[in-house]
This record gives C-alpha cells, structure tokens and sequence, in this order.
C-alpha cells in the first residue's frame, strides 16, 4: 500500500455538524475502500487568495492515510460530485511525517 495525503476544501457555510458529516464521510470512504486513515487535521476556516466559485473563505480537512488505487478512485469519484466540497487534492508519499502540523493552534 503507497502512503497518501489528501486535502478538502470545504463550502464556508456549512454548518458544525455538515462539517463533521463531511470528515467521517471521507474517512469512512479510506477505510471501507482497503485503506487506513492515520492522521486527521482540522487546519479551519481559512481566507482564498481568490475568490473560488464565488467563495472567499473554506473549511480545510488534512487527511493523512494508506491506500491502493482503487481507494483514490472511490475518494476521487465522491469528491467530484459531493456539493459541499469546492476543491480537494492528493499527493501520494514515500513516507509520511505524522508529527509535523503545520496549521497547528498551539505554536511550539
């Protein structure tokens, strides 16, 4: 299995519990689809640089995970056609670095 990072950007709007709905959706979608969620970051609402179909701000979701291919097609497939989601992406790794957060609220 190859080691994955995947970021969600999710609608400003949403409400606390859509968010968390959206959290566990993708979660349960790594872990149903042979692969392992290993981290999970809530990096919060944060400011675009550009506006992104009509939004200034988005909810992120940092998900730190072990996969096969046919878990990022069901993540892809999920993303493209959820409307809560305005953009998300996926970098596969060699190794992950589960320590480092870098939206961390504490500043070590």
């Amino acid at each position: 299995m190859n080691f994955y990072e995947q970021t969600i950007i999710a609608k400003q709007d949403l409400s606390k519990n859509q968010f968390d709905k959206v959290l566990q959706k993708y979660e349960k979608l790594i872990n149903e689809s042979e692969g392992k969620v290993l981290k999970t970051e809530n990096w919060g609402l944060l400011n675009f640089s550009r506006k992104i179909s009509k939004y200034n701000k988005g909810y992120y979701i940092h998900l730190k995970f072990q996969g096969k291919p046919t878990t990022i097609e069901s993540i892809k497939k999920n993303a493209n056609i959820d409307k809560e989601i305005i953009r998300y992406l996926i970098v596969r790794y060699k190794e992950l670095d589960l320590k480092t957060e870098y939206f961390s609220k504490i500043k070590n």
